[in-house]
């Protein structure tokens, strides 16, 4: 099960040494100059972690977790739930300690994710209607054969590692007004919300979640964890249900959560692929999507990074 102890910024800065042999520090790059929304590209900058290892930041999180884990609790193989991207990160640690990985994965997970899978040695198990239930049968699948479990998003070792991306970005752009982040179960922008939080206490966070996954804004609305009835999205974003270490992070840093549609994301896909050459997941251009839309409104001379998160051609070809 998920831990609680929250993460520091020391802890995330360990991470970025322990997995820096292992993932890529990716570009940042400016939108500008560009020939739709010229105002807003102006001041937007992407970090392009569809660039990463596996094709998303997920790997920075899952080599965290390998590398803090005793031996001992390896020896048997690794095991997770994932919609995809958080699955290949994990089979990409298993590959670099040689250990067998099996990723449960939701029916209704793109072929060509489960392929890509395959691809990186993972045995591929498809369970359940959405993550949280996959995520059940890797738990029993964990507790029964001794295997080592890897949470998506609630764990403190998997916080820290997606919290580099952070360090990054403001290394990178050290005047960065705002950070727009997508959310899928939580796990990237708290760790990203802990870090730049701590480097400048001034920058704003703005959360984005699919409307049809919108799990945290109905939470942090409510001002408790709520649970959605289902997932009604095609981007590989969302639980039904968040985690208390996730909630209480974006509760405290995070300074909005908008939401967007799936054409809207897919929009935003093909302005990435049209305007620069960056073929995004429908989930990946979720951040971009916000910003292009208005949802995360930008005044005159404010300094925006939007995270694109994930590769892939489905936001612009379905």
């Amino acid at each position: 099960m998920p831990h609680t102890e929250v993460p520091s910024v020391r802890d995330i800065r360990e991470a970025a040494e322990r997995i820096g042999p292992y993932v890529r520090r990716t570009p940042l790059i400016s939108c500008k100059p560009c020939r739709e929304f010229s105002r807003i590209a102006e001041s937007l900058t992407l970090k392009l972690e569809c660039l990463q290892v596996t094709g998303s930041f997920k790997a920075r999180g899952a080599i965290n977790k390998l590398k803090t884990l005793p031996a001992e609790n390896l020896k048997r193989g690794l095991v997770t739930a994932s919609g995809g991207n958080h699955g290949l990160g994990v089979a990409y640690a298993g590959t670099v300690e040689k250990l067998p990985t099996t990723v449960f994965v939701p029916i209704g997970t793109p072929a060509a994710k489960i392929d890509k899978l395959r691809k990186w040695e993972a045995e591929v198990i498809v369970e359940g209607e959405a993550w949280d239930d996959s995520n059940r049968s890797a738990l029993a699948a964990a507790q029964r054969d001794g295997l080592a479990y890897f949470h998506a998003f609630a764990d403190p070792a998997i916080i820290a590692g997606q919290g580099t991306v952070a360090l990054e970005i403001l290394d990178q752009a050290p005047r960065t007004d705002t950070l727009v982040v997508a959310i899928g179960g939580g796990g990237l922008i708290s760790g990203i919300s802990i870090a730049a939080k701590a480097i400048n206490p001034n920058i704003r966070i703005i959360g984005v979640e699919p409307v049809g996954a919108a799990t945290l804004y109905r939470s942090i609305k409510a001002g408790r964890l709520v649970e959605l009835e289902k997932i009604d999205t095609a981007a590989g974003l969302g639980a039904r249900l968040s985690e208390p270490i996730n909630f209480e992070l974006v509760r405290r840093h995070v300074a909005d959560i908008v939401l967007v549609t799936d054409d809207e994301m897919r929009s935003a896909a093909r302005w990435l692929w049209f305007e620069l050459g960056v073929a995004a997941e429908l989930s990946g251009a979720a951040a971009v999507a916000a910003v292009l839309t208005g949802r995360c409104s930008i005044a005159d001379g404010e300094r925006v990074c939007a995270l694109v998160s994930g590769a892939g051609t489905d936001g612009m070809t379905n």
